[in-house]
């Protein structure tokens, strides 16, 4: 079961460390943008400054949580979408875990995994097709078991690649002492 991701625009959002503001160059990801009156400018890599023109917050919307994007700068010059990863984990009490072609966002309190995503052309993006939900099975009383649940949709794997699917983030579950028996 994998969920959409809502993004506002059509750009997909790339993740930056070094960046300290949510930039965007597209307008429409913007909701109710409004004119940036102050003379500051984001400065890039070769030292340009480049003209902020509007200011704004979204939102990005999963199936399950909802994450703030907050003062985003309309900065029409800039090549891509920044997202800043410090103020994006400031703002949502999340943080990023790093493998070479995925990222997981998760909750700080819970390590709960609330996004994930892969790499695009060499760097981590947040993106409409790329951009997941975790797949997560609980266990609970009314589901008959969780591993023949997950055994019967992915199309009767055997326990072991089903264990290898945990141990790789590919499928979580609260239960930590679960059994995989078929």
């Amino acid at each position: 079961m994998l969920s959409n991701v809502s993004l506002i625009g059509t750009a997909d959002w790339f993740l930056d460390i070094g960046a300290n503001q949510h930039v965007t160059l597209d307008l429409a990801n913007l909701v109710a943008s409004e004119p940036y009156l102050g003379n500051d400018n984001v400065h890039v890599g070769d030292g340009k400054g480049l003209p902020i023109s509007h200011i704004d917050h979204t939102k990005i919307h999963t199936p399950h949580h909802t994450f703030t994007l907050s003062n985003i700068l309309h900065v029409p010059h800039i090549m891509k979408p920044l997202l800043s990863v410090q103020k994006f984990c400031l703002d949502n009490n999340i943080y990023f875990e790093f493998h070479p072609f995925v990222f997981y966002v998760k909750d700080i309190n819970t390590n709960e995994v609330l996004l994930s995503g892969q790499s695009k052309d060499g760097l981590y993006a947040l993106t409409r097709s790329f951009v997941t939900s975790v797949l997560q099975a609980y266990w609970s009383p009314c589901i008959y078991a969780f591993a023949d649940l997950w055994h019967r949709h992915l199309g009767h794997l055997t326990s072991r690649i089903c264990q290898l699917l945990v141990l790789k983030n590919k499928i979580i579950y609260n239960n930590k002492h679960f059994n995989f028996q078929f």
